[in-house]
């Protein structure tokens, strides 16, 4: 299993521990309420999951045929459209109990590429990554070592609306943070750079131009374009 460090944007994610002298893996799910923060601290805890698995599938293919794959169900309570639903889970990672000589690697967190939002979807189809032979390649164009902060508004959760609303995904290799309320639309060919903000005001719809360029900018409405 590849882990890499953990920082504080990771600490819901799934960490491995030693346990009845086999490799195991802990999620939060798993975690008693008391100690959650325990869980969560990057001092205690310093790696996590990041589902990147390597795996003999001659040794899969033993433990099927013996039936030894008793994988947990972790139950997960979730709120849908306002309901409170008991999300059952099992995690891949979990498999890792069951092999002998399981080992987690510590990897660079270039490694580490998750697209669990929109505002992740736009990071990895902007320029500010590439694919290169099957391999996600980041733009050596990028000076800043971290990736852009990326906050998007509700009218942005779904990925079809995410689609509609980008004409093509902006360039990004220069920009430091973006964050996008209400109703924006973005044309083809946009730069953005540094901290840029763009916060539609209620009931207007505001569309970003063809090939415009925004560096530090804070928009709320066309006259700021």
């Amino acid at each position: 299993m590849e882990v890499t460090p953990k920082t504080l944007a990771d600490v819901k994610g799934g960490t491995l521990i030693s346990y009845e002298g086999r490799v195991q893996l802990l999620e939060i799910a798993q975690v008693p309420d008391e100690h959650v923060n325990e869980f969560k601290s990057i001092e205690k805890f310093k790696i996590f999951n990041t589902n990147n698995l390597w795996v003999n599938l001659k040794a899969i293919k033993r433990l099927v045929e013996a039936e030894a794959l008793k994988m947990e169900i972790i139950p997960n309570p979730k709120e849908v459209d306002g309901v409170k639903v008991l999300q059952l889970e099992t995690a891949a990672g979990a498999a890792i109990r069951f092999f002998d000589k399981a080992i987690g690697i510590n990897v660079p967190r270039s490694r580490f590429l998750p697209v669990k939002a929109t505002s992740d979807l736009l990071l990895v189809q902007s320029d500010l990554y590439t694919l290169v032979d099957g391999f996600v390649i980041r733009n050596p164009s990028r000076a800043n070592p971290a990736n852009p902060s990326i906050e998007l508004g509700p009218e942005f959760k779904k990925v079809a609306n995410f689609l509609a609303r980008f004409k093509s995904i902006p360039s990004i290799v220069e920009l430091d943070s973006l964050k996008v309320s209400g109703d924006v639309w973005f044309g083809s060919g946009i730069t953005l750079k540094g901290k840029v903000t763009i916060i539609a005001k209620p009931g207007v719809k505001l569309e970003i131009p063809d090939g415009d360029v925004l560096e530090n900018k804070d928009v709320n409405g066309p006259e700021d374009l």
